[in-house]
């Protein structure tokens, strides 16, 4: 299956249809299954995979000889990073680090 996923993302890049061949090459697929499941960024990129994904089916169906195949896209977002810019959320952020600043503050009294 990997082999054929990968010829198939080489035909689209050859044929000029890069993006959705660099969806197909973002991360390995995995198969559980007959589902074949594939891990993207967000889920605009998830949406336009999609989009293009019929093609793809019908071209495992076909080479597999099983036309139970499916292709799961999970959406894998990562978190960006929160700046802290003000004093309380930079004390916050010391805290989530050491909870013991929170102990000092009321140990002397301390304001932010």
């Amino acid at each position: 299956m990997l082999l054929l996923w990968t010829k198939f993302a080489q035909k689209l890049s050859d044929q000029g249809k890069k993006l959705m061949a660099t969806y197909m090459q973002m991360n390995d697929p995995k198969l559980k299954g007959t589902v074949i499941e594939l891990e993207l960024p967000n889920e605009s990129t998830k949406e336009e995979f999609l989009s293009g994904a019929n093609e793809l089916l019908g071209y495992l169906r076909g080479k597999l000889h099983n036309h139970d195949i499916t292709i799961e896209v999970v959406v894998n977002e990562v978190p960006e990073n929160r700046y802290a810019f003000t004093p309380q959320e930079k004390y916050d952020k010391l805290k989530s680090i050491n909870p013991n600043l929170d102990l000092l503050k009321k140990m002397f009294d301390l304001d932010l």
